[in-house]
């Protein structure tokens, strides 16, 4: 049996009862679970980077960004107010739209 030790989506063990097969889960208390979150964010990030085409890009951009939603109700926000932020810091600081690459400052 492989042992993967990972955060998984919660109908993951569903999915596999109906292949038939076993699996041992367990419920992860609130610090293992941010680090787990943080863990399959990084996990994400990298598949993400190494995507090959649109497709594979947006699949990863998806899962990243159900994690950020989790995360943001830990934190105590709503994925609405880390909108409202990231709007708020697009309207006072810009986004990454322009493609602009600082080379350097003069002191």
């Amino acid at each position: 049996m492989p042992i993967h030790h990972k955060l998984v989506r919660d109908r993951i063990p569903e999915i596999i009862e109906k292949t038939g097969k076993s699996y041992e889960t367990r419920v992860l208390d609130q610090d293992e679970y941010i680090q787990s979150l943080k863990t399959k964010l990084q996990e994400e990030l990298q598949e993400y980077l190494t995507s090959v085409n649109d497709k594979e890009a947006t699949v990863e951009l998806a899962d990243l960004l159900e994690i950020i939603h989790v995360l943001s109700q830990i934190h105590g926000n709503s994925i609405e107010e880390v909108e409202a932020i990231r709007k708020q810091k697009a309207e006072e600081r810009g986004s990454f739209k322009e493609k602009i690459f600082l080379i350097s400052v003069d002191d």
